[in-house]
């Protein structure tokens, strides 16, 4: 969190080296949240980049009040979700279909490890709705907190919980195999 203010206080004052260190470091994990939202490799990279862009625009004036992971996930978040609405996709498509991003040498070794497992909590994520799975990525992979969350949704905190709480029971339920798909 220390690198990302000093990174800020950089971009702040003009220094665009430092967006090429914030992508970098942080690209490959909101392409994987934005592909787990939109079900499609290109569709994600392009509302990753388009936050991106956005981020440019805010140089000199950008305030981080948490942290940036979490700031460009709910902007990931957030771009999806107007990506989803403009385009009516509301259809459940198991994430195993949509295909993946690309990943490095050590995600690999990972997946070769745990393919199974992940490969059935992917499909599993695949089959919640739109909007359990974006409150579930963005509490277990960003770490926001429900407050968050529910502002960036414009919905409540308990709708937020309740979003959570169905998600993870769906979830549990299919991966223990004990709902029909």
């Amino acid at each position: 969190m220390l690198e990302d203010k000093l990174l800020i206080w950089k971009f702040n004052r003009g220094n665009r080296e430092v967006l090429h260190r914030i992508y970098e470091k942080y690209k490959d994990g909101l392409v994987t949240l934005a592909g787990a939202l939109l079900h499609d490799v290109d569709e994600a990279e392009d509302a990753v980049h388009d936050v991106f862009v956005g981020f440019i625009r805010s140089s000199g004036s950008f305030k981080l009040t948490g942290s940036l992971r979490g700031y460009l996930a709910t902007c990931v978040a957030n771009n999806a979700r107007n990506r989803m609405r403009s385009q009516r996709r509301r259809q459940c498509v198991p994430l195993d279909e949509a295909g993946l991003p690309a990943s490095s040498s050590e995600d690999a070794a990972y997946c070769a490890v745990f393919g199974e497992q992940l490969r059935q909590l992917n499909e599993g994520l695949g089959w919640l709705s739109y909007e359990q799975r974006e409150v579930v990525l963005l509490r277990i992979y960003s770490g926001l907190k429900f407050k968050a969350i529910a502002e960036s949704q414009g919905v409540s905190i308990s709708t937020v919980q309740g979003r959570y709480r169905y998600g993870l029971e769906k979830l549990r339920s299919l991966l223990n195999s004990e709902v029909e798909r």
